[in-house]
């Protein structure tokens, strides 16, 4: 009788064992895209607090495209690879720079758009050359493409010191607080800040260095890679990805 017993218990285990991996499994047809939301123009939240934005905005037309339905995931940036290989989204789409430190942690798909790593000051700064950084204050957001362009760069070695932040919201209000003597940030970011707030900030006319944005996949969903890029393509050629690009940027800046 004991041993039916027990036999009964390890078969109810089982089934509420496959109940239970049967409820959680993932639905095929959603996509889950982690963002950082405060990556103006390309992902950010409006006055209504509604998450817009080009990347959003292109990410809602490839998913169309798809046929699969989107939800946008605001996460640490900092941890965003590990929010991919751990299955809790399907993407990193919001300005993500591809470079070989990430090849090796993500498949990326082909870049989509070009970027570069700028150093923003305030208007009535003195500073007007990257050289001129040397014994300063630098802000950037914590393990961005930021950081990497500004260790490659000789002038690091030079500078008093280097302060994080979660986003580039954070660096730019210690900028303007004069907390900081400059910010290095993307330029798609720090161009829309500056027609935002008009006679703050001022723009390097060096950059640290070019680079291009790509979206990331997690290794192994070749997939999934496969699928999406199609669907890039596809924008591409009918023109959805051009009009989405002057709505954000007043011109077409997409990669073909």
């Amino acid at each position: 009788m004991k041993k039916i017993a027990l036999i009964g218990l390890v078969l109810a285990m089982m089934i509420l064992a496959t109940v239970g991996c049967s409820s959680s499994s993932k639905d095929d047809n959603k996509l889950v895209i982690g963002i950082d939301d405060k990556f103006a123009p390309l992902g950010f939240r409006d006055d209504n607090n509604e998450i817009v934005g080009f990347d959003i905005d292109y990410a809602k037309a490839a998913a169309e495209k798809m046929g699969m339905e989107v939800t946008f995931q605001p996460i640490d940036w900092k941890a965003k690879e590990s929010e991919l290989n751990s299955g809790r989204i399907d993407l990193i789409w919001n300005g993500y720079t591809i470079t070989d430190e990430r090849k090796g942690k993500v498949l990326f798909t082909k870049p989509y758009l070009s970027n570069s790593q700028v150093v923003v000051t305030l208007a009535d700064s003195d500073i007007v050359a990257i050289s001129e950084l040397a014994g300063k204050v630098i802000g950037l957001q914590s393990l961005s493409s930021a950081a990497d362009a500004l260790d490659a760069n000789p002038i690091k070695a030079e500078v008093k010191s280097v302060s994080e932040f979660p986003d580039n919201v954070l660096a730019l209000s210690d900028l303007k607080t004069k907390r900081l003597d400059a910010v290095v940030i993307d330029e798609v970011v720090a161009r829309y800040y500056m027609s935002k707030e008009q006679g703050t900030f001022k723009l390097l006319t060096e950059s640290l260095s070019p680079e291009e944005y790509g979206i990331g996949v997690k290794k192994g969903n070749e997939k999934l890679l496969d699928k999406l890029q199609k669907a890039l393509d596809q924008l591409n050629e009918d023109g959805t990805a051009a009009t989405i690009s002057k709505k954000w940027f007043g011109e077409d800046k997409v990669l073909k």
